[in-house]
């Protein structure tokens, strides 16, 4: 499930929460790693928890139109496609995952007003128009009208946002990738296919699959990464400071210095990462998490930096 684009992120997270406050130990970094990773996994059945709750109010509204004191001919016999959707039952009446979101306390019970708000914005999307008027219908077409709900409906939402700061502090920047995660899932439902919780590692997945496939640990590689940027830290910052005598000390930005550290860290100690991946990985997540100049910075620096460094034994 987690690329290694995300483990590297989750990495500089905590390293860079161990540079601003420097009350962390490496037992803790890499606890609160393990935390972080599980946390996305969480999200992402979070997410998946939602198909019922909007169903349900589907339904709901549908009865307080029945019970009107005089109601329509359209009241009486609503279209009931969206309310009766396929994927909202399926994982309620999935023994694994109900065991498993209840054991971690999952549930959109009291946010049943954004639930509300979702299925108003839905209502009135050609989507779900389209869905509703097709003369087909099935498990595919009840899947693909969630997925278009997950695509839509939930990024760029302050009310789901919201909701997310509060559950899952660490993930708000990887609800994209939980939800393509959703769709993936969606379209195996559709299919017929059971639901499997997804692996947490990729490489974990790939095993799973080919128990005699060529892969290396995902989950070795961020810790061992952790490991090598926490322990070199100081060393990194002093090489960075000689290699930068036009800068104060106190101007390197905690996010820059975080990076430059754990790009070294990947470069010193993953001989078979070739140089220019590690370094491009870095410089796409300073551009996510630095300054405006902080890629460029990241990218000369620690292209020169690796350059002097007699001791590395690959091509650069």
């Amino acid at each position: 499930m987690l690329s290694r684009r995300i483990l590297r992120i989750k990495a500089f997270k905590v390293l860079y929460s161990h540079a601003v406050t420097g009350s962390m130990n490496l037992e803790e970094a890499l606890s609160r790693l393990d935390r972080s990773c599980e946390s996305t996994r969480d999200l992402y059945l979070f997410l998946l928890c939602s198909m019922e709750p909007l169903c349900s109010e589907a339904r709901a509204r549908i009865e307080a139109a029945r019970g009107k004191f005089n109601p329509t001919e359209e009241d009486l016999n609503p279209n009931e496609r969206f309310a009766l959707n396929a994927m909202g039952r399926v994982l309620l009446d999935d023994p694994d995952f109900q065991r498993l979101v209840q054991r971690k306390n999952l549930s959109w019970q009291q946010y049943d007003m954004q639930v509300r708000h979702i299925l108003d914005s839905v209502l009135t999307k050609p989507y779900f128009a389209r869905y509703m008027e097709a003369e087909k219908s099935g498990l595919r077409e009840d899947a693909k009208v969630f997925e278009h709900i997950f695509e839509q409906e939930f990024e760029d939402n302050p009310e789901v946002e919201a909701i997310l700061e509060d559950i899952f502090p660490d993930c708000m920047d990887e609800l994209g990738y939980a939800l393509s995660i959703c769709c993936r899932t969606l379209h195996d439902l559709g299919e017929g296919k059971p639901w499997q919780l997804p692996e947490l590692y990729i490489s974990d997945a790939v095993l799973k699959r080919d128990p005699n496939a060529d892969v290396s640990s995902d989950k070795q590689f961020v810790h061992k990464l952790l490991r090598a940027a926490f322990a070199g830290y100081e060393a990194y910052f002093a090489r960075v400071c000689e290699a930068t005598p036009e800068w104060d000390s106190d101007r390197l930005f905690s996010t820059d210095m975080a990076i430059i550290a754990l790009a070294l860290a990947e470069v010193e100690t993953f001989p078979d990462i070739p140089v220019r991946v590690s370094i491009n990985e870095w410089v796409e997540i300073a551009k996510c998490y630095g300054s405006p100049k902080s890629s460029s910075f990241v990218n000369g620096l620690v292209d020169r930096l690796v350059k002097n460094n007699k001791t590395i034994n690959k091509q650069i």
